[in-house]
């Protein structure tokens, strides 16, 4: 993700320049074992049946979840071991989940590197407190912090020592259910670039300061005040917000999310581990944990199958089978079937972004059309034989209701490219009704190993076939064609991020029939009712920088399909839109890198 440096909060000075890892774990879990079953019957009986011997359920997290309780020795020094691991780990294979205790730290400042993930294990935000700072700088990236994928941070309660914490994330780096006694600095040091992100169930007591940021999305939280906007500042359910001002300031504020169900966590319920499962919010607003216990429901540890990398795809399937959760524990697993979750409730749970690899071109994970699976938490990253697609929430067809208890997919994360090549046709197809993919990274690579327009060759990101979709920050990027096709009658898109594919090496590559080339957001023509709010597509042709897109976003022009605070940027003139939506808004020109907006279609 480009991004423009800024000489102050609110100005641009200069053009976009494009984005330009050490401790893999060994362990490996034992696939399941025979157990010979005999009968006391005579020698003439027959011979011992063998059955498969239970899975069993809990068990210990692994090596590269580290968990801390106030008495723990050496807690800096360890944060700063796996910092100095991460940092600059972009595509290696270090997986790390560091996971506080209920209590209080005194004077930690938990520097987070690429796949690194820090957590609190209360039921609260707030029964694990630091005093210090969780903090993500670019320092390893020149002050460019356009490639700060891949970390997160979750259910902790801050006070930073100088009053603000720094958060400069670009995608892939969710912000939950924390609590900032003081503000938020989106931006790195110097007001570098950046591109993210995504916050959710959060308090932030003093003013979040996006600064540099060119977009970001925030959800169903509290914040104290909001500095400035770029390009496009989202927001739903979130008190505080600033008011709806798209174009000027590009603030989009919606008063409530229209639905919402808050990731799964891990928790300690005195010494033991279990998994929080929130409850089904509708025009929610505000944070799930203000005013005490949230509410839902949860499960014991024992509940889940606790995987290692090394475990077998068939060992995950048939825990699955056996009425087991998944749990996968930091670390890269690889898949020669894909994982089937057929059981509704289901919970398929990631920590320090656990990583599935398909080999031989199958699809990672695939549900059945069942009420309530939870799909939280992992990065599927495409093989190098072309996989026709990644994830697939239900079969095609799927036609049952799930209003009551939809599936949601939640800081998912999909990438082809970038760690070596990989391939895939679609990356996510959604069947089942009623879905939430509520925060989600699609990415083709345009940078790392294994890069190229056919090296990593992705035409479709993410597929909507099922009815009464909601996606609630969606970031879609780089993909051959369309990156997001929307079939599905009544689907809802509160944010989107975009950028067309960098590489595309000259007009006909891109070309649609007559049309030049694929919309980055395509509603069928067969859709009679859709909505979204605070849409944002990009380009940056810089291998043939006269290529034109037509349009950012291409939808049946009819009153039941509804689109509010679109925008369209040319970035450094490297390539052009002729339109914002369909034949509407201008076209972008010369290398202003000014975006094109409508504020409301038709």
């Amino acid at each position: 993700m480009p991004h423009l440096p800024m000489d102050s909060p609110d100005s641009v000075r200069s053009l976009p320049a494009r984005r330009t890892v050490l401790g893999a774990i060994a362990a490996t879990a034992a696939a399941p074992t025979l157990l010979g079953l005999s009968s006391p019957a005579s020698a003439a009986s027959a011979a011992p049946v063998a059955q498969p011997r239970a899975l069993p359920g809990g068990g210990d997290l692994g090596p590269n979840v580290i968990v801390f309780d106030p008495s723990t020795s050496g807690i800096q020094a360890k944060l700063d071991e796996v910092f100095r691991q991460q940092e600059s780990a972009q595509f290696g294979t270090g997986r790390y989940a560091l996971l506080f205790k209920p209590g209080t730290y005194n004077g930690l400042n938990a520097q987070l590197g690429f796949y690194t993930s820090i957590a609190g294990l209360g039921l609260s935000p707030d029964d694990t407190a630091i005093n210090g700072d969780v903090t993500v700088d670019a320092g390893w990236f020149n002050g460019n912090a356009t490639q700060n994928f891949w970390r997160s941070a979750e259910n902790l309660a801050l006070t930073p020592v100088n009053g603000t914490n720094r958060w400069a994330v670009a995608q892939a780096a969710p912000f939950r259910r924390m609590h900032v006694k003081g503000g938020l600095n989106l931006a790195p040091t110097g007001y570098g670039w950046a591109s993210g992100g995504y916050i959710a169930d959060s308090r932030i007591d003093g003013s979040v300061g996006p600064y540099s940021q060119q977009q970001w999305y925030t959800r169903d939280s509290s914040v104290g005040g909001w500095a400035n906007a770029v390009w496009n500042m989202v927001f739903s359910g979130v008190q505080g917000a600033p008011a709806q001002s798209f174009p000027n300031p590009p603030y989009t504020t919606l008063d409530t999310t229209p639905v919402s169900r808050e990731k799964p966590f891990l928790y300690l319920n005195g010494s033991e581990y279990r998994v929080f499962l929130p409850e089904r919010r509708t025009n929610a607003r505000g944070t799930t944990w203000g005013s005490g216990t949230p509410r839902g429901t949860s499960l014991a540890l024992t509940q889940f199958y606790v995987a290692r990398p090394g475990v077998t795809a068939a060992t995950l399937n048939a825990a699955l089978a056996q009425g087991l959760h998944l749990l996968l524990t930091p670390g890269i697993y690889h898949l020669d079937q894909p994982i089937q979750v057929n059981r509704a409730g289901t919970v398929v749970l990631g920590l320090g972004y656990a990583t599935l690899i398909p080999d031989n071109g199958v699809t990672a994970l695939r549900t059945a059309d069942v009420d309530g699976v939870r799909l939280a938490g992992f990065l599927i990253d495409a093989g190098p034989v072309n996989s026709s697609t990644l994830l697939e929430v239900g079969p095609t067809g799927a036609s049952a209701s799930h209003s009551a208890n939809p599936t949601t997919v939640q800081d998912v994360f999909i990438r082809i490219g970038g760690a070596g090549a990989g391939k895939a046709t679609t990356s996510m197809v959604i069947n089942s009704r009623d879905t939430i993919i509520d925060h989600t990274w699609v990415w083709r690579a345009d940078h790392g190993s294994g890069v190229g327009w056919e090296t990593n060759r992705a035409d479709y990101g993410i597929r909507v076939n099922g009815d009464d979709v909601l996606a609630t920050g969606l970031f879609v990027e780089h993909f051959n064609k369309y990156d997001v096709q929307w079939y599905g009658q009544r689907g809802r898109t509160i944010f989107f991020q975009n950028e067309k594919a960098y590489d595309a090496p000259n007009q006909a590559a891109i070309q649609n029939g007559n049309v030049k080339g694929y919309a980055a957001y395509k509603v069928a023509d067969s859709v009679t009712t859709h909505e979204g709010w605070g849409l944002g597509s990009y380009c940056y042709y810089n291998v043939d920088p006269t290529i034109v897109q037509h349009n950012g976003f291409a939808a049946p022009n009819t009153p039941g399909v509804k689109f509010h605070d679109l925008l369209v940027v040319s970035l450094g003139g490297q390539g052009q839109y002729e339109h914002v939506v369909n034949e509407t808004g201008a076209r972008t020109s010369g290398t202003s890198t000014v975006p094109s907006t409508v504020a409301s279609y038709p």
